[in-house]
């Protein structure tokens, strides 16, 4: 009987640290093996001239997610976690979203029914916490985080979504005693709802006017204050998509200072700018909605500001905030959305083209090394959100999450070759070198050259615990 039921043979293996030519063994699931060479296998793969990395964890995106009246989400888990997968990726973490005046555990429990059996990778679920009421901070919130749901996210902005600063105040309360981590999206609601009815009176209701109406003074301020209320309560946080330079020295200043102060950027803030918001050279007013989401994309400079923080170590994890909506009426071309910005969905599919683009820009171009891609694109990922030592790197005992990678594949990212529920990318024609030609999850093939090799299912629903001897004393 073989010794392993997968050898991966000739192929560089690269985690967050280390770079080396070796052979890995699998077995029931898992690495077993690193070496120079392995044998007795029951398949093996010849990965010669190919990176082997680990594969890439996606904790920031919007799965099946409730959107508002009339609009849908272009993605359910099956068709998301397809494109993940064709991506590179073989865990995502989504959102589980408390409307406001419901339970968060029914909430949690009926978002992860609609998961379970339609995944082709592992999910790790987040909440949404919008609505902070006495059961949920006593009682709701505690019990799903030792259910397994050991990270959320709070709103600084969105009607249905925004905590004032008390109730911020006592979620992040909840957390600290609890030990989970707590993901912020940091923009000021009252300076966008000023600014939102200063460009509408202005006659600037086209889609560049959502990058006008949410500068980056809202994130930056919003940025401050929620570190000073993590400061306040002792609470490592994660600001999560920051687009532009002025956030970003927010979150550097605390973290000089010793502030537990985590970042993450996604690849349009690398990669676009406002100015596609203006739909240039396109007959259609509304073709720039296409790349409206939130933050904006901000402009060249903001780019290489983020590029520098990156280098710099200020960002933990590239995450896609993969948010997709067609471009239609049930999308970004919705009834309302045509009268003003304010009614267009926020969010753009980058779930599929994440890891490229990060590479090509980052690897390709000479910004970041092949250790810095690994941690920001799966380690550092799974480190910050309780999956680390299970997936994240390459050794023994690590689920057998892998991509094989071509470092000199050149393509051109367009829609036709991607597998997300979206009609469109904005990134269409966008040339990128370095390229996933094979992803492995859990041991099994379940992408080779863009083909998905396994129906929906195979993927989990994981859940994580917290590490009870690292808890702040309660008061």
């Amino acid at each position: 009987m073989p010794e392993y039921d997968l050898a991966i043979r000739g192929g560089t293996v690269v985690t967050a640290t280390d770079t080396i030519r070796a052979d890995i063994g699998v077995r029931d699931g898992r690495i077993a093996a690193v070496a120079d060479r392995l044998a007795d296998a029951a398949r093996t793969i010849d990965a010669s001239g190919l990176l082997v990395l680990p594969g890439g964890i996606d904790s920031h995106v919007h799965i099946a997610q409730p959107s508002g009246p009339g609009i849908v989400m272009a993605d359910d888990f099956a068709s998301a976690t397809r494109a993940a997968a064709a991506g590179g990726n073989t865990c995502v973490m989504p959102f589980a979203l408390q409307p406001r005046g419901q339970s968060l555990r029914e909430t949690a429990l009926a978002y992860r029914a609609l998961a379970e059996g339609q995944c082709h990778i592992d999910v790790a679920i987040h909440l949404i916490v919008s609505d902070p009421t006495p059961a949920v901070l006593g009682q709701e919130l505690p019990a799903m985080i030792g259910a397994g749901f050991t990270s959320f996210k709070v709103f600084m902005t969105y009607d249905d979504l925004v905590l004032n600063d008390r109730q911020i105040l006592d979620v992040f309360d909840v957390a600290r005693r609890e030990g989970a981590r707590v993901m912020v999206h940091a923009e000021g609601y009252d300076a966008i709802r000023y600014m939102t009815e200063r460009m509408e009176r202005s006659g600037q209701t086209g889609p560049y006017g959502h990058a006008l109406s949410r500068p980056q003074t809202v994130e930056r301020e919003a940025a401050h204050r929620a570190i000073s209320h993590a400061e306040l309560v002792d609470l490592p946080i994660v600001i999560v998509h920051v687009s532009g330079g002025e956030a970003m020295e927010q979150i550097a200043w605390a973290q000089e200072r010793g502030m537990k102060i985590h970042a993450e950027t996604c690849p349009q803030y690398l990669t676009l700018t406002a100015e596609d918001m203006k739909g240039l050279g396109q007959d259609d007013p509304l073709a720039g909605s296409k790349y409206v989401c939130s933050p904006p994309v901000r402009d060249t400079a903001s780019q290489e500001q983020i590029w520098s923080g990156i280098q710099r170590g200020v960002f933990d994890v590239v995450s896609s905030d993969h948010c997709p909506f067609r471009y239609d009426e049930t999308g970004k071309r919705n009834p309302k959305g045509r009268t003003s910005f304010r009614w267009i969905p926020n969010g753009i599919p980058g779930i599929e083209t994440r890891l490229p683009i990060l590479f090509s820009e980052g690897v390709s171009k000479g910004r970041i090394s092949l250790n810095r891609f690994v941690a920001l694109s799966a380690t550092n990922h799974a480190k910050l959100y309780g999956l680390y030592p299970r997936k994240g790197s390459i050794g023994p005992g690590f689920d057998a999450d892998l991509t094989l990678w071509d470092p000199n594949r050149r393509e051109v990212i367009r829609q036709e070759i991607l597998h997300h529920g979206a009609d469109y990318t904005p990134w269409e024609g966008f040339a990128v070198t370095g390229w996933p030609v094979m992803t492995i999850a859990g041991g099994s093939v379940i992408v080779e050259d863009g083909r998905i090799l396994e129906e929906p299912g195979r993927g989990r629903v994981l859940d994580r615990e917290i590490d009870r001897t690292k808890l702040s004393p309660r008061l």
